[in-house]
């Protein structure tokens, strides 16, 4: 399986018409998501006063809400953009495990491979956001929960055999790893024993992106602060240190692309046997909120490479599917009609 584009492209350019081909793709593709779940829960609420017992704000609970984060964002976005799902993960027997496999259900989105763990805790971040009255929300603190034990052996076992048998039937596997131990490149590599190079697997790792050297791994997407502590560095404008990092990173986890997300600075794919692809932002370099744009990406990327895109056409798609995404406020998720939209209108902007 090849989808290198081996002459390269330093500008960063791209085929607007054959990426509406790809997108138009998508709809029906089957895709594993294996990885963490994250609960993301908002708490609302209208500030009231100053407290007298510390220089903190009093607020009116006004309503709560739980959305998929991590790996079940990276799966609801893939729902999103037109594909048949198959998410793989574990959660706990409790009210946030609840909530997300409710979530999916409503969504009509295969649940048989979430996994409930008796006694594990499901990763929960909360965020408690104020506000007035017709004003907008600002977030002012952030608690997490997250398990304190790690996830039992045969829960992992159980696991893996759930991606083995969802892999024979699947156009990609997505690998969402937060580090809260539902994934890693053991069961990656066991599941995907021989049938290495027959279908695509992209992997977002967060700690142990080296790790994932010997699982079969065909390309990675780490934002900047992730490959800058893989390799102890800092980046910044220095486009040689990044050069440097992405090679070595490329060579060691045996790749054959790699997409290093930059925020405000686009992306940059590094490919094996071609040159590096700077590709600028999309839309406005200005985010509104950047939270879960990282799994906006691994969607887009990963489906796209399913439908027969090389990685520097994957690599446009997720760009600008991510220049969408962060224009929304909280954990959101983009269409594949906002997708195709916003491609038709970049084409029609530059024809004009």
């Amino acid at each position: 399986m090849k989808r290198v584009e081996r002459s390269g492209s330093a500008g960063g350019s791209a085929d607007l018409v054959g990426l509406l081909t790809v997108v138009e793709k998508f709809a029906g593709k089957r895709v594993v998501l294996f990885g963490d779940f994250v609960a993301d829960e908002f708490q609302y609420g209208d500030i009231t006063r100053v407290s007298r017992e510390a220089p903190v704000l009093i607020l009116r609970h006004r309503e709560t809400q739980v959305v998929p984060g991590g790996g079940a964002n990276a799966a609801n976005n893939l729902a999103a953009l037109g594909a048949r799902v198959m998410p793989v993960t574990a959660v706990g027997n409790d009210a946030s495990g609840v909530a997300l496999i409710e979530y999916f259900r409503e969504k009509g989105i295969d649940d048989s491979g979430i996994l409930r763990v008796k006694g594990w805790t499901t990763p929960t971040k909360s965020r408690y956001l104020a506000g007035f009255a017709h004003t907008v929300a600002q977030q002012v603190l952030r608690m997490d929960r997250e398990p304190s034990e790690p996830l039992p052996e045969a829960a992992r076992a159980k696991l893996a055999k759930s991606v083995a048998t969802r892999v024979r039937r699947a156009d990609a596997l997505a690998v969402s790893d937060y580090g809260f131990g539902v994934a890693s490149p053991e069961a990656v590599r066991l599941s995907m024993r021989g049938k290495k190079g027959k279908i695509p697997i992209t992997l977002d790792s967060r700690f142990q992106l080296h790790g994932y050297a010997k699982a079969g791994v065909f390309s990675s997407t780490p934002n900047e602060a992730e490959l800058e502590a893989q390799h102890h560095t800092t980046i910044g404008k220095n486009l040689q240190e990044l050069e440097r990092c992405g090679r070595a990173t490329l060579k060691a986890m045996r790749l054959e692309a790699l997409l290093v997300t930059r925020g405000r600075d686009g992306m940059a794919l590094f490919a094996r046997g071609g040159r590096t692809a700077h590709i600028a932002v999309h839309g406005s370099d200005q985010a509104v909120d950047v939270t879960g744009a990282g799994d906006t990406v691994l969607a887009a990327y990963t489906l796209a490479l399913a439908c027969g895109a090389t990685a520097v056409e994957a690599a446009h798609v997720a760009n600008i599917a991510g220049g969408l995404v962060v224009m929304k406020r909280g954990t959101a998720t983009i269409s594949r009609d906002e997708l195709l939209g916003a491609i038709r209108s970049q084409a029609a902007g530059a024809a004009s």
